[in-house]
């Protein structure tokens, strides 16, 4: 028999994790990047790996304002959550080779955000087969990389690529 060793979760699961007073999206931009595992920051929104990730290499676009939905954002902070889209496609597409993606911003509660009080839009890199008899049969995903080793490979690629970036829209 495998064993699937996921024992970053287990504070999570055993309530032992510390919670942080106020909205996480808010408070996570004033930690340690690499502490909380923001990958690239913008003037008005960070990208930042997902803790529970669906796949490796699940990110977020977070805007720094305390918004509930897209409609409540200015145009400077949409144009900036598409640009760091467009951004993570490319350095997720360096960095794993995805088949295709899902990307996606889940609104309100009953939309399925877990926190309904600061949008923030999902990219999840996906592959052939990347659902498999464990999600469908043992409702199990298997993740392997740790959020770690993925901040680690992903970090340089948001710098390289987003200096790159910047020259080339002053030329």
């Amino acid at each position: 028999m495998d064993h699937l060793w996921t024992p970053w979760r287990m504070p999570y699961l055993c309530g032992e994790e510390e919670v942080a007073e106020g909205c996480i999206f808010c408070v996570k931009p004033q930690a340690d990047d690499a502490e909380v595992h923001i990958l690239h920051r913008g003037r008005l929104c960070y990208v930042i790996l997902n803790r529970f990730p669906y796949n490796n290499g699940h990110l977020m676009v977070v805007p720094y304002a305390h918004m509930p939905s897209l409609e409540d954002l200015d145009a400077g902070a949409l144009a900036e959550l598409m640009a760091l889209t467009q951004l993570s496609l490319r350095v997720l597409r360096a960095a794993y080779a995805p088949q295709g993606f899902n990307i996606g911003v889940n609104i309100g509660t009953a939309g399925g955000a877990g926190v309904a009080g600061h949008v923030h839009l999902h990219i999840v890199p996906r592959w052939g087969g990347d659902t498999n008899y464990m999600t469908t049969t043992g409702q199990t995903r298997i993740i392997p990389e740790w959020l770690d080793q993925t901040y680690e490979r992903l970090r340089p690629l948001f710098e390289r690529m987003s200096s790159e970036g910047d020259r080339q829209a002053t030329r």
